[in-house]
């Protein structure tokens, strides 16, 4: 029988010649056959919420007033990340934080991590959907976007739009930093990181007050080069195509003043002396009620491509790509499955 030990007892002299062999014992498992438990992640979102923060904000001060830490936490909270990831994610310049070749490769995956917990964080109830982020130019975010989004709101009331308007160069930065989810600009501007796509025509034309001179004429590439002009401001999307469109067919331009606003443009040309080169979408209303009249000329006509702008390396929410749907584009890489 089989003893408490685990070894064979004899029951004496064995009459048949056979010997009993003791029982084998237990052996010990190889440390190599030891049960492996999962690697511990020590990375978390925390982390890269102040990591994303500071990076656009330029300095762990102001990155923790976006996410409303104290700097001491936030400052730990990167020093941890980058013990983590084993490298220095920033250059120390003075005082800023500005990112390096690391820190630059992290961002996009970080966001994007980001964006995802945002996103499940909405699964189970509307009350914590995220905001989509969109960014235009001025002519789109005030006389194109507006009923897009109404009606967006409208199918889905749970889905809140943050929208930002500035001029092109201003939209661009803010795609390229992660700021918004989507831009939509006017100018043909580009940029490394972005994904420039076809939107919608826009003709441009050539607007003056009822009572001015060349109102009610077609005026000549002369008339055109004496005039007055009030033009958009550098950096925006409408300037860099009327400027372009003007030199190309006038012997010079005479820009008596800019403004960064549509609509003060409109105004100024209202008064009666200046010119000014706008968006149809941005005009209609003013030529329907006669305070602003279309000139004729000689000119070519100036038609324009508007455009959409994604970030490369953003993978795009469902949210997103149903919006950008929704406006007439096509999200392409990148859109949530």
């Amino acid at each position: 029988m089989i003893g408490k030990s685990g070894h064979s007892k004899s029951r004496g002299p064995a009459s048949t010649g056979a010997t009993h062999t003791a029982a084998p014992a237990s052996v010990p498992m190889a440390p190599s056959e030891a049960p492996r438990s999962e690697p511990r992640l020590r990375l978390n979102l925390r982390q890269l919420e102040v990591f994303v923060a500071t990076a656009r904000a330029g300095s762990t001060r102001a990155g923790a007033d976006r996410v409303a830490r104290s700097q001491s936490a936030a400052s730990a909270a990167l020093a941890e990340l980058e013990g983590v990831v084993a490298v220095q994610l920033f250059d120390r310049v003075g005082r800023r934080l500005v990112l390096n070749e690391n820190g630059r490769a992290l961002l996009p995956r970080a966001q994007a991590l980001l964006d995802e917990a945002a996103q499940l964080e909405a699964l189970f109830g509307s009350e914590h959907a995220a905001a989509l982020r969109v960014a235009a130019s001025f002519t789109i975010g005030e006389y194109l976007l507006p009923e897009l989004v109404s009606t967006w709101t409208r199918e889905h009331p749970a889905s809140q739009v943050q929208l930002r308007i500035g001029n092109t160069s201003e939209v661009v930065e803010a795609v390229a930093g992660f700021d918004v989810d989507v831009g939509f600009i006017e100018g043909p501007q580009t940029h490394p990181e972005l994904v420039v796509r076809p939107w919608l025509a826009d003709e441009l034309v050539i607007v003056a007050a009822p009572g001015h001179p060349l109102a009610g004429r077609v005026a000549t590439r002369r008339q055109l080069a004496e005039a007055a002009w009030v033009l958009r401001e550098y950096g925006s999307g409408t300037r860099q195509v009327v400027d372009a469109w003007l030199t190309q067919n006038l012997p010079r331009v005479q820009v008596g003043f800019e403004l960064g606003s549509t609509e003060a443009i409109k105004r100024a040309v209202a008064s009666g002396r200046w010119l000014g080169c706008l968006s149809r979408h941005a005009v209609a209303q003013s030529l329907a009620d006669g305070r602003l009249v279309a000139l004729q000329t000689r000119l070519p006509g100036l038609t324009r491509r508007l455009a959409m702008v994604l970030h490369r390396d953003k993978r795009l929410g469902r949210a997103t790509t149903e919006f950008i749907r929704h406006c007439g584009g096509e999200p392409g890489a990148g859109e949530a499955r």
